[in-house]
């Protein structure tokens, strides 16, 4: 179920991505060649970080070939996002797409895959919270190998899986409902405000998680991640807004552009934000014009 529920996550990322960028004036379809190397680095990637953040499981006298032994679980989220941004990168560059624009057309839609995959930790019954005693505290089985030692029967834990599933859809509908009506979010924009969001909840719901993890100045390697994601976020925000002031000429790369694109241009894009962009797209064509329609554009 663990397994159905992160494919369904990835198949849900893709439908939205492949959505989103099409409004945007993409090839249809083009996001499966993308997915065809983010998902596969995505995996090994989110293996590799976790048999490195939980060094004790594998290389502590068990057999070499466990690192590998996916089906016996062990895969975490900043891995997959390492992996998945190589991914993403090697297929932008063959497909022409420009990299921040693949980002921030997958923001929202990653937001909701990581919200689906949450549900395989209900079937699971692990990588709960704290005991608590409201309402909606969760049950484990006290023969659960994941069950503290010492605490009674029929304790309730903080089901952190759930708050997170419901901080990452809120995350997505922020982006898409309310950041993307109101303001630029190009340029990696969405994606600096997916990573600011989902690190601040990350680091939350980690901090009150009982299973195990690598400790590093007494704080969990997953919660320094998650700060780091949300710095990383912040970065790219200022950077990106600095360099580019202006609208998002395209999807592709300068000489790389698709050429139906022309009449798949985001429907939802305001009146005025249109004709931002033809005389954007004018100024590609014509040096001598670019300055003045576009002063804060530039390839990336």
């Amino acid at each position: 179920m663990y397994a159905l529920a992160i494919l369904l996550g990835i198949i849900l990322a893709t439908i939205i991505t492949s959505r989103r960028l099409t409004k945007r004036g993409a090839e249809p379809g083009i996001v499966l060649d993308i997915a065809l190397w983010a998902v596969p680095l995505g995996i090994i990637g989110a293996r590799f970080y976790h048999v490195f953040t939980h060094p004790a499981d594998y290389f502590a006298g068990q057999e070499w070939w466990k690192v590998f032994a996916i089906w016996e679980g062990g895969n975490a989220i900043f891995g997959s996002l390492i992996g998945g941004a190589v991914g993403v990168f090697i297929g932008c560059k063959l497909t022409g797409l420009r990299f921040w624009s693949f980002a921030d057309a997958l923001a929202p839609g990653l937001l909701v895959a990581q919200a689906v995959g949450r549900i395989g930790n209900w079937f699971n019954h692990e990588l709960f919270g704290l005991p608590t005693d409201l309402p909606w505290g969760l049950e484990i089985e006290s023969d659960n190998p994941a069950f503290p030692q010492g605490l009674a029967d029929g304790t309730l834990f903080h089901p952190t899986f759930l708050y997170e599933l419901i901080w990452n859809l809120l995350g997505a509908a922020l982006i898409v409902f309310v950041l993307e009506r109101r303001f630029n979010m190009r340029w990696g924009k969405a994606f600096g405000v997916y990573l600011i969001w989902y690190g601040a909840g990350r680091a939350f719901f980690e901090s009150i998680r009982v299973d195990p993890s690598e400790m590093f100045l007494g704080v969990r390697s997953n919660v320094w991640a998650a700060w780091a994601a949300v710095v990383i976020g912040i970065v790219i925000i200022l950077v990106q807004s600095r360099r580019h002031p202006g609208l998002e000429p395209s999807v592709y790369v300068p000489g790389r552009e698709w050429q139906g694109s022309d009449a798949e241009v985001d429907s939802d894009d305001t009146e005025s934000d249109s004709d931002s962009l033809d005389a954007a797209v004018e100024g590609e064509n014509d040096p001598g014009d670019a300055a003045a329609t576009s002063p804060g554009r530039s390839a990336s």
